[in-house]
């Protein structure tokens, strides 16, 4: 599992990232909204914790913008700010759970684990995205269009990822990890295979949806206004 932690105290970030470390997880740790927000859009997290008071941008509007470019990664918010209506405001924004400090590190442990669980049972009928639909039960991404084309399985895995993701930078070793698996003898090129299978598929569809490539990052799903 990676985490990305968002965490201005520099003392506390540490502590716990050593800790979800021991426990486990791969964890990516920054400073700052800003850095928190720029982390959470360039790779597939597959959960985040933000601390609010932050420089550069307090982890609420992190959430929001998060959420408003389509992050479906469960939050979790940790703050000094317990009132009733700031964690009202935590939860309208997008998160999934709502932590005050002090705290201590195995109910946060067992709170991350609980919003992760909570992701994995919830598997939606049908994922959508512009003028796209893959249903998770089959194999065939279909368009608005009327048009729909059959993708092979890792073909179906790699549109799963990015429909998931969407508007989001995936890394081909990200893309790589959690669709071949790191101990897979699948050299790197077969992502850049697939993508390529799938953008001839996404044209042959007359989609308004494509693949980027974000030089130097990885890959995002657009879709064209």
């Amino acid at each position: 599992m990676r985490l990305l932690i968002a965490e201005d105290e520099p003392d506390l970030a540490e502590a716990l990232t050593v800790f979800f470390q021991h426990n486990n997880f791969t964890v990516d740790t920054v400073g700052d909204g800003l850095s928190a927000y720029e982390y959470a859009g360039a790779d597939a997290y597959d959960a985040i914790i933000l601390d609010v008071m932050m420089p550069k941008m307090d982890g609420v509007e992190v959430l929001r913008r998060l959420r408003a470019d389509g992050c479906k990664v469960p939050i979790m918010m940790l703050t000094a700010k317990a009132q009733k209506d700031d964690r009202i405001t935590g939860f309208d924004a997008g998160a999934d759970d709502y932590l005050p400090k002090p705290f201590e590190p195995d109910e946060l442990l067992s709170r991350v684990r609980a919003i992760l669980r909570r992701r994995e049972e919830y598997k939606p009928s049908t994922l959508t995205f512009g003028d796209l639909s893959l249903d998770p039960s089959g194999d065939v991404l279909s368009c608005t269009s009327g048009r729909s084309v059959r993708l092979s399985g890792r073909e179906f895995q790699v549109m799963e990822l990015f429909m998931r993701c969407p508007k989001m930078v995936l890394s081909a070793d990200r893309i790589m990890e959690r669709v071949w698996g790191w101990d897979s003898d699948a050299e790197i090129s077969v992502v850049w295979v697939h993508i390529s299978n799938l953008r001839k598929k996404l044209a042959s569809l007359g989609s308004a949806v494509s693949i980027h490539a974000n030089r130097g990052l990885g890959y995002v799903l657009e879709c064209e206004a």
